[in-house]
């Protein structure tokens, strides 16, 4: 049976293509008003919160800018948040998420400038916030989202990437980060064609596990925190936990096991030797290891790993829930429960 997330995840090109098309000049300008901050929040829920990490991560690797990450109420409920010459980044699918309007509003009256990145240009972030960006993605019906994390993932890289006040030793990673973002379409066209059929026959193998750890180091850890808290449980409707590589042995070193399924991303970050040497305890003890390396799937600067290891993780997601007779895009309980 084909369903939804089918079509959304063969349309993600098209987003990245028509999402730049209609908003990157308009990118670069917030670019330079943000970089005149001396704070810069990044706040969202869920996949984009997720999205949120890795732009921060990355950044983290070649500038000091002052970057903050927080979900909508943690933001919302914070007493010491700094309000002086700061700005935030608000992401949202629908631009209607309780929690991230809820940043935005406390923003607004803290004097913070506000800037929502979304997919519906009518949604209450996009009438309230200081400026926009409307990530072109359609009407998305998936709950776990697809298009929607590429191009919020891409508008962050790109705003972000696209300030100006970075050290020399720094600028040619830049330069090369915004060369990969101009071939995220046809990188992700490809990616969706080739890795299909793996993501199938992962998704087999692993049909009849009901927990999965997540795990990865610097922008990798967004997408293990994705990958666990909205595409295992609310595509898959599988437990999963997302740890950094870093923290392995602070926990989940006590249930690896024989038969324990764990996933691997790795981009050979600095914070990857750490994945290395877990990866190598985890054979040893014969756990159901599943390892994602950036290389094997694209050749752009290892900052652009989650938008190389999420489409084959798409398609194992969409495959394990087929497997198991579920909609990854369907609901059970989420909007059922008014916050």
């Amino acid at each position: 049976m084909k369903y939804k997330m089918y079509d959304e995840i063969i349309e993600q090109p098209r987003s990245l293509k028509d999402t730049l098309s209609e908003e990157k000049s308009h990118m670069k300008e917030i670019a330079e008003k943000f970089e005149e901050f001396d704070k810069i929040y990044l706040l969202g829920c869920g996949s984009s919160l997720s999205t949120c990490y890795s732009a921060k991560s990355a950044l983290d690797f070649i500038s000091d800018k002052n970057i903050e990450v927080y979900t909508g109420y943690e933001f919302f409920y914070n007493k010491k948040i700094e309000n002086k010459n700061a700005g935030a980044l608000l992401t949202s699918q629908s631009g209607e998420t309780a929690d991230t309007v809820a940043a935005l509003r406390m923003s607004q009256q803290k004097d913070i400038y506000t800037v929502a990145i979304t997919n519906e240009s009518q949604c209450t972030m996009i009438k309230e916030a200081d400026d926009t960006v409307i990530t072109r993605g359609g009407r998305e019906s998936a709950i776990l989202g697809t298009k929607t994390y590429v191009t919020q993932l891409m508008s962050l890289y790109e705003i972000l990437f696209s300030m100006n006040n970075f050290k020399d030793d720094a600028q040619k990673i830049k330069k090369e980060v915004l060369g990969n973002i101009e071939k995220l379409p046809s990188v992700t066209e490809d990616l969706i064609e080739k890795t299909e059929g793996e993501g199938k026959e992962i998704a087999e193998k692993f049909k009849d596990d009901d927990i999965f750890y997540c795990m990865g180091s610097g922008p990798n850890y967004g997408l293990a925190y994705k990958l666990a808290m909205t595409m295992f449980m609310e595509g898959a409707l599988k437990h999963a936990c997302p740890l950094y590589s870093g923290e392995f042995r602070h926990g989940l070193i006590e249930r690896a096991e024989k038969d324990v399924p764990i996933v691997f991303l790795n981009a050979d970050y600095p914070g990857d030797d750490m994945t290395a040497r877990s990866i190598e305890f985890c054979e040893k003890l014969g756990t159901k290891s599943l390892v994602y390396n950036m290389k094997n799937y694209s050749d752009m600067n290892p900052l652009m790993s989650p938008f190389s290891l999420v489409i084959p993780l798409e398609w194992f997601i969409y495959y394990l829930a087929d497997f198991n007779n579920e909609d990854p895009g369907a609901t059970r309980h989420i909007g059922k429960v008014r916050y």
